[in-house]
Order: structure tokens, then sequence, then C-alpha cells
């Protein structure tokens, strides 16, 4: 149970969050399942809920299929399936359901990121089956009819299932691609120039660098000599487009490694023989899995706050998202 000051810190950030999330209704505990139940996230509900502001919809209903409700199915060619009633696949109601949600589509270019509910035929990210006319799904599985719209009409959103929340790689690398879209939109595309791309991908250096030395690089390029043969609105738009799918999956605890060495370097002026070799103990501690990434963190952090530049306390590796989310203490 949280005591008054939790519960005063978690009601001012989501007062003061600009963070704005869309989801699946169902996932808020709402009864909109075709069975008129829910799949209410406990997750999405509790620790979540602190710092995001969801803004819920359920795509079937707003087609209007009701509460309760036939069940549906996805039919025929796995890359453009077809919705249909799971107990009546003559009734096609593909357009029926794409009516349902073009408007609400046309209106999400606020948010910061997406969680769909798994397994949906309309909120599926991925692995929804397909069936064939015999009723024996496809090898080959899809995105639910709405997910699928949504990830095409916005290919830089952060977007993941409730069920892979569940994975503690996966949830730290969807909180973390959130809250750096969400910067972007703060810092860049609220008033764009290279000046502002250039402070994001300096504060932003270690995360890249975690992800993609490759594409951290290539970045710093398009900001360098490329940038000139775009106007500003592409060149944040090609930027947004190469960080996001560079961040898109969890790193590597070898790159992570890497960054905490490239970090310690700014210590080694500063510190005395035991106190590095300390420092270095727990990275290789931690690089063989005998640690979580926090506690490296920790301890690289103390002394960066006593002997970093500000540039490098700056860093949004060191601090991606609030530390009360507890995400590095499983990863």
């Amino acid at each position: 149970m949280k005591n008054t000051s939790q519960l005063i810190a978690s009601s001012n950030a989501q007062q003061d969050s600009g963070i704005v999330v869309g989801i699946s209704a169902c996932l808020l505990g709402d009864e909109v399942r075709f069975n008129g139940g829910h799949s209410r996230s406990k997750y999405c509900c509790g620790p979540l809920q602190d710092y995001f502001r969801f803004e819920k919809f359920c795509p079937e209903v707003a087609a209007g299929f009701g509460i309760p409700r036939a069940t549906l199915r996805l039919i025929g060619d796995p890359h453009n399936p077809r919705m249909v009633y799971t107990r009546d696949q003559e009734t096609d109601v593909t357009e029926q359901f794409h009516a349902g949600y073009e408007a609400r589509l046309e209106k999400l270019a606020h948010l910061d990121g997406y969680i769909l509910a798994k397994n949906s035929p309309s909120c599926g990210m991925e692995r929804v089956k397909v069936y064939q006319p015999n009723s024996h799904p496809h090898d080959i599985k899809s995105a639910g009819l709405f997910a699928k719209a949504l990830m095409a009409r916005y290919p830089h959103l952060p977007v993941e299932e409730d069920g892979r929340l569940n994975d503690a790689h996966l949830r730290e690398n969807f909180v973390q691609r959130v809250f750096a879209h969400h910067t972007f939109r703060q810092q860049v595309l609220a008033e764009p120039s290279v000046k502002n791309l250039l402070a994001f991908h300096s504060q932003y250096k270690y995360i890249l660098m975690a992800h993609s030395q490759t594409e951290y690089r290539g970045l710093g390029r398009l900001l360098g000599q490329e940038h000139q043969q775009y106007t500003i609105d592409e060149l944040c738009d090609l930027y947004l487009q190469r960080f996001m799918k560079a961040i898109s999956k969890p790193a590597s605890r070898g790159n992570h490694y890497n960054v905490l060495l490239h970090l310690f370097g700014y210590l080694k002026p500063h510190l005395e023989g035991d106190v590095k070799q300390d420092i270095l103990e727990t990275f290789k501690n931690y690089l063989q899995g005998y640690v979580n990434l926090a506690t490296a963190l920790t301890l690289l952090h103390h002394y960066l706050r006593l002997f970093g530049s500000h540039y490098v306390q700056a860093q949004r590796y060191l601090s991606p998202y609030p530390k009360a989310l507890g995400l590095r203490n499983q990863v």
C-alpha cells in the first residue's frame, strides 16, 4: 500500500505528465470483450498508470459489434486477411470494422506509445492466427487489423502487447522508447531545428551506443555533413525513423557493458586504484549476469555525480525514465 507521500507523487506525475499512451480498453478493466469480460492488466493499471495518461479504445465496440458479441477471426491471405464471424464465415465484416476506427486513427499523432491486447484479431500486434477455408490456421501469422493499420499510420510510434510486457527486457525497452519518443516531440518537434536535433542526439548518445554503435555514428553523419540535403521537417522525420528503429529491440548485456566502460572513462583521472577496481569488478559481474544493470549504474552514477561533467551527467542513459519504475532492477 502506498503511503501519503507516494500517493501525492503519483498524483503529481499523472497530472503533470504529457506522456499520453493509447491502450486497448479491455486492458484497463473495461468490460468490452466479446463475452462481456475484460483483460485487466495489473502492470498497466499499476506502475504505468502513475506515469502515463492512458487513452483507451476498443475498435470492435467502435465498429458497432456490440457487447457481448459473436467471436471474430481472420481468414484468407495472411498478408491481407479478412475479418468474419467465427461461426458465420460467409459474413464479411472487414469494411464495417475498418469504418469503426478510421476516424480515430487520424487523431493519434499526440500519442507517445500504444499498448495492445494480445492474440486479438483486431488488436494483436503479432502472432494472430489467420484461418484457411478448412478452419486450420496458416503457418504465417498476422497482426490484428486495427494494430496493423495503427503501425502503418504511425511507424515511429512505440507499440507493444500486454503479454510481452511480462518480459522484463521487452518491458524496459518499451518504456524507454515511450519516454524517448516523448522527449523528441517536446524538445525537437515542438521547435524543429538542427540545433535541437543535435542537442537530442547528444543527450541520447549512450542509449544509441547501447543499441547500435553503427547507427549512432550514422545519425551523427546525418546531422553533420548530410543534413543540408533535407528540409528541417524531412530531417526530423528521417532522424526519428532511424532513431526509433535503432532502439526498437532491447540492448544486449555486452553492449551495456561497453557503454558502462565508456562512461567509466570520465572517472579515471579522479579515482584511486582500488575504487577503480571495485567499479570494474561490478561491471564484470553485470556482464556475467551476477548482478542487474541497476547495480552497476547506481555505483557508476554515484561517482559521476561527484566528478562527471555537466555533459555526462545529462546523458539520458543514466536516467531514461523515472527510477521508481524499477525497470533496470530486472535486466
